[in-house]
């Protein structure tokens, strides 16, 4: 029987890869850091007990530049797999994915605006800012356009937000021919990334991922019984509808900071939440919290690859996520065309 709550060790021992894969991740990349000098350099931190051992040059490159970034690539991937938990969740759908409602639609066509004004004068600063809010009115008009049909339920939302994709598509293609000279900016962004400035886009992204995280963790027993069906969670004293809205907004708002400093990082959602149901068992009380947990270390994993496998070049980290899912996905396909 799949056990219906995550057990501590169990979460310990998750804890305890997703600290072994970010050091690890301390001591790969361009510039050779070993792991003794980043453990002396965290200690020196620790009044009395360390001492500087590296250079200017490689305390800054550790500090300022990799350990940002894995921090980063952390919170992304495991907002991404969290949120494609809890949508999987919400709609009763292993193929949910967190853009399903039209996130990276949106996110994509403010991205996109952002880059084609910076010949007016738009700061670059800006484009996550203008992605996150893309994504935010994408969501908004698709859960819009879903109220307004009299049969509310989980598949009405899932075709308005294909439709709602589908506009800002459109929109945005416009854009991208109307502003040509900035297409390779623009494709690097929807490839994705996780080039950080310091720990900028750590702090503006941090607020909104732990609120996100915390509602949907707080919903996960809800999950459990909206797998039910509606009918069912009604019979039992649940709002399914409430439950349904609390969710999907959690999860598009730690989708849009995701999105906004990250890119389009596919695949993500898919492959860690239905892994984890395949180890763990299907109660979203085990899923959700471990969701979160191992899709940060997918990410800081695909991070190093996309940073180490053509250096000094780099690769798309969505590339990378893209070559692991797309076989991923197709097996997910097989083993649940029966709930299609």
């Amino acid at each position: 029987m799949a056990p219906s709550r995550t057990r501590p060790a169990v979460l310990l021992a998750s804890i305890g890869v997703l600290v072994a894969v970010m050091s690890l991740a301390t001591v790969l990349g361009p510039a050779q850091i070993s792991a003794g000098q980043v453990a002396r350099s965290v200690f020196r931190w620790i009044p009395f007990v360390g001492d500087p051992v590296l250079s200017p040059q490689s305390q800054a490159i550790l500090w300022q530049l990799r350990l940002p970034r894995i921090v980063l690539g952390g919170l992304v991937g495991g907002m991404l797999a969290l949120a494609g938990a809890a949508y999987q969740g919400v709609f009763r759908n292993p193929l949910a994915d967190p853009y399903l409602l039209g996130v990276a639609a949106g996110a994509g066509l403010g991205a996109t605006v952002a880059i084609g004004a910076r010949g007016s004068g738009f700061p670059a600063l800006l484009v996550p800012l203008a992605a996150f809010v893309g994504a935010v009115i994408a969501v908004g008009i698709t859960y819009a356009l879903g109220r307004t049909v009299g049969n509310r339920t989980a598949t009405t939302l899932i075709l308005a937000g294909v439709a709602v994709a589908s506009f800002f598509t459109a929109i945005q293609t416009y854009v991208q021919q109307r502003n040509t000279d900035t297409l390779r900016e623009v494709y690097s962004w929807i490839l994705g990334r996780l080039s950080t400035t310091g720990w900028r886009e750590v702090i503006i992204v941090l607020p909104y991922m732990v609120v996100s995280a915390a509602v949907i963790l707080l919903h996960r027993r809800l999950l459990d019984v909206l797998s039910l069906g509606d009918s069912e969670a009604e019979s039992l004293g649940v709002d399914a509808s409430r439950v349904r809205l609390t969710v999907v907004a959690a999860a598009t708002l730690g989708t849009a900071a995701a999105v906004a400093v990250g890119g389009l990082i596919g695949f993500v959602g898919i492959i860690v939440p239905h892994a984890i149901r395949l180890a763990a068992g299907w109660s979203y009380r085990v899923v959700l919290p471990l969701s979160l947990v191992f899709g940060a270390a997918f990410m800081v994993i695909a991070d190093v690859a996309a940073r180490t496998l053509v250096a000094p070049a780099e690769l798309p980290i969505g590339v990378v996520t893209a070559f692991f899912g797309a076989p991923f996905f197709i097996l997910v396909l097989r083993t649940t065309r029966d709930a299609l």
